[in-house]
């Protein structure tokens, strides 16, 4: 049997042992991913309690528009009684002063609008005897007040290097994507699409769909996993943008938070509190508001029914019945807010 010849052995590539550059890379790659993960979900969070806001705000808008149209003529309708009561009825001084200032109450209250124009400015001033001196501003107080403020410091030089590095990476993705360097109609059409979510990411200043736009499509530099330079390169570059990308998860935390501190989110938290004891958030407002109405009303019908004379000064002067009820409701509300507090 004839002896067999050993097949001649290939020669293999050496490849370098994990070294301290392979495990810095290595944790630098994890920590990128984590951030581009992070981003993501906090970027769809972001969007998805704007989305809830916008939401709330139009099925608000739509049910309580006619509601608040009914306020505001009823609000008009009192402004209107009670200057013609000031101007028009024959009273005297120590008469028009209290009504003047049952008229000052409601709008301080809230309970109308605070709305008054330059000649009745000038007639409550008189009425309720105000004091130019008690209430003058000191000359040196208005100097200081108006002197030039100092600027305050601003992380612009941080924030234009964010800019400028966002900024690189457009510039670099549109320099290959651009659909003018398309040698075919099908590579046009695909480039085109690309650069659209360039464009999206780099107006929104995102860099981290920018990141992902790169890795996606494979247009990073070619690293050599042999050469310590190329991966000591590529770790500088990967710190670079890990810290760019704290940078933004920062920014979009602080937004949300921003966006949940606005009544506008204060009003989606709530619903949703309300939404889970089985109510209707827009039917628990609509149902204030018109309580609100009623108040509104009642408050004009007492002071129309002295406007035609169905009331006597001393009636009026008395106040409306629905004042001394709110005022017990407020302290009653103030009360249980303080239990709540010292319970919590």
């Amino acid at each position: 049997m004839p002896r067999r010849t050993p097949a001649p052995k290939r020669a293999t590539a050496t490849t370098l042992a994990p070294s301290t550059v392979h495990i810095r890379l290595e944790g630098l790659e994890t920590q990128h991913q984590r951030l581009l993960t992070q981003i993501k979900r906090k970027r769809t969070e972001l969007n998805n309690f704007v989305e809830q806001m916008r939401s709330i705000a139009t099925q608000i808008y739509q049910r309580t528009t006619p509601k608040f149209q009914k306020i505001n003529a009823l609000d008009e309708e009192i402004h209107t009684l009670f200057n013609e009561i000031l101007t028009k009825k024959k009273l005297g001084k120590q008469t028009k002063h209290k009504i003047a200032q049952i008229y000052h109450n409601l709008q301080v209250a809230g309970i109308i609008s605070q709305k008054v124009d330059e000649e009745e400015d000038t007639e409550l001033d008189e009425l309720f005897e105000f004091n130019e001196q008690e209430n003058e501003v000191p000359h040196e107080y208005r100097q200081q007040q108006y002197q030039p403020q100092p600027e305050l410091e601003s992380p612009s030089a941080s924030r234009t290097d964010e800019s400028k590095k966002i900024r690189s990476y457009f510039l670099r993705l549109a320099e290959i994507f651009h659909p003018d360097k398309a040698t075919d109609s099908e590579t046009q059409m695909r480039h085109t699409e690309i650069m659209k979510e360039i464009n999206k990411a780099y107006q929104e200043g995102d860099l981290a769909r920018l990141l992902e736009i790169e890795k996606k499509h494979e247009v990073g530099e070619v690293i050599d996993s042999n050469s310590e330079d190329d991966l000591t390169r590529k770790c500088t570059r990967l710190e670079q943008q890990n810290q760019f990308l704290e940078t933004q998860y920062e920014s979009l935390k602080a937004e949300l938070r921003s966006f949940k501190n606005t009544p506008e989110g204060a009003m989606v938290s709530e619903c949703k509190k309300v939404k889970k004891k089985g109510f209707d958030p827009i039917d628990e407002i609509s149902l204030q508001i018109e309580s609100q109405i009623s108040v509104i009303s009642e408050i004009r019908d007492y002071v129309k029914d002295f406007h035609s004379a169905k009331m006597t000064i001393k009636e009026f002067l008395c106040g409306p019945a629905v004042l001394s009820s709110l005022n017990q409701s407020m302290i009653e509300d103030f009360l249980d807010q303080i239990l709540d507090e010292m319970g919590e």
